[in-house]
């Protein structure tokens, strides 16, 4: 049935978009800890500099949730690093 056929298909790429948000989603995190890291600061410290919970970091660090572009912009603007340093899948 070609209805049947496109639905398959459909859940075929929804799991692919799954799959690939969720690697995004580690990499903005891990990113994130990373540049913390660097930084020597803990996530009370960044939280309290960015007006977020620490649970809030820490979300966005193990990769539970997805910082909003405007956290981005914070975060890229209080660590001195570009956009592209947290959401780019490379070492820092």
């Amino acid at each position: 049935n070609k209805y049947r056929i496109n639905i398959l298909r459909i859940k075929k790429q929804m799991v692919k978009y799954k799959r690939v948000m969720k690697m995004l989603n580690n990499t903005i995190g891990k990113n994130i800890r990373r540049v913390r890291e660097i930084n020597d600061m803990n996530q009370e410290e960044v939280a309290a500099q960015l007006n977020i919970r620490r649970q809030t970091l820490s979300a966005y660090e193990t990769g539970r949730s997805v910082p909003n572009i405007y956290i981005l912009l914070e975060l890229a603007s209080f660590f001195r690093v570009s956009i592209e340093d947290l959401t780019r899948n490379v070492k820092l």
